[in-house]
């Protein structure tokens, strides 16, 4: 999966999918009208443009997560540090830190974190 980017509404959908799978299309379609509005048309187009960015399947009417939420999220999150900070964590936790005291409780878990990190 190369494109690790959502726009709203594919977000709403892939949580959708990610919340319910494996789902069967006609479910799918049901929630889509219901939760987003959504047309049979529309869900299916969604849903072709999701699976050919590798996230999920569809296969006998029904669909299946090839990568799972919290996979997706950490790619996306690894890819936005590669391009709008070269790569750089520290860069990166400077910036969301910025202006900004961490609670006692946060500094414990990125402690906690860093530690894992360098175990491997």
């Amino acid at each position: 999966m190369a494109e690790y980017q959502l726009g709203a509404m594919e977000s709403r959908f892939a949580e959708m999918v990610w919340t319910h799978a494996p789902i069967s299309t006609a479910e799918l379609v049901k929630r889509c009208e219901a939760e987003l509005n959504w047309k049979r048309t529309t869900t299916y187009t969604v849903l072709k443009r999701l699976c050919e960015k590798g996230l999920f399947a569809m296969r006998d009417g029904t669909v299946t997560v090839l990568v799972d939420r919290d996979t997706f999220y950490a790619r996306q999150s690894r890819q936005y540090v590669d391009t709008a900070f070269q790569g750089s964590l520290p860069a990166f936790l400077a910036a969301f830190t910025e202006g900004r005291r961490l609670t006692a409780e946060e500094a414990a878990e990125l402690r906690a974190m860093i530690e894992r990190a360098e175990e491997g």
